[in-house]
C-alpha cells in the first residue's frame, strides 16, 4: 500500500531550523496538492501548509513567513523547511494528500527546547 515516510526531525533550540523530508512510494504523485500536518499529543492532527499541482503554495497564519513547503515530482519528495521554530511548534509532523488521503506514515517528532 502506498505510504509516506517523513524524516528529517529532531531536537532545536528556539529560533532553530529544520528542515523536513517525506517520501512517497506509490504513484501518480504529481496529481495531488501535498500537505504537511502536525500532532501534539492529546489533540488532533492540523494542517501546517500544503503546496498544489501547480506549485500554488498555502500556509496556516502562525507559520507564514517562516515554513516553506516544496515538493519534487520527479523523485516523488516532499520538504518543510521550518525556520524561526517555537516552543509550542514541538510535535509530530506528518504528509499526506488532504484530497486522497493515504494510510499514514510513522511523522518524524520535531522537539523545540533549550
Amino acid at each position: 500500500q502506498a505510504q509516506f515516510v517523513e524524516s528529517g526531525g529532531g531536537l532545536v533550540q528556539p529560533g532553530g531550523s529544520l528542515e523536513l523530508s517525506c517520501a512517497y512510494s506509490g504513484s501518480n504523485f504529481n496529481m495531488f496538492t501535498m500537505a504537511w500536518y502536525r500532532q501534539t499529543p492529546g489533540n488532533q492532527r492540523e494542517w501546517v501548509a500544503s503546496v498544489s499541482r501547480g506549485g500554488t503554495t498555502n500556509y496556516k497564519d502562525f507559520v507564514r513567513g517562516r515554513f516553506t513547503i516544496s515538493k519534487d515530482n520527479v523523485k516523488k519528495m516532499g520538504y518543510l523547511q521550518m525556520n524561526s521554530l517555537k516552543a509550542e511548534e514541538t510535535a509530530v509532523y506528518y504528509c499526506n494528500f488532504p484530497s486522497s488521503l493515504r494510510k499514514w506514515g510513522q511523522g518524524t517528532q520535531v522537539t523545540v527546547s533549550s
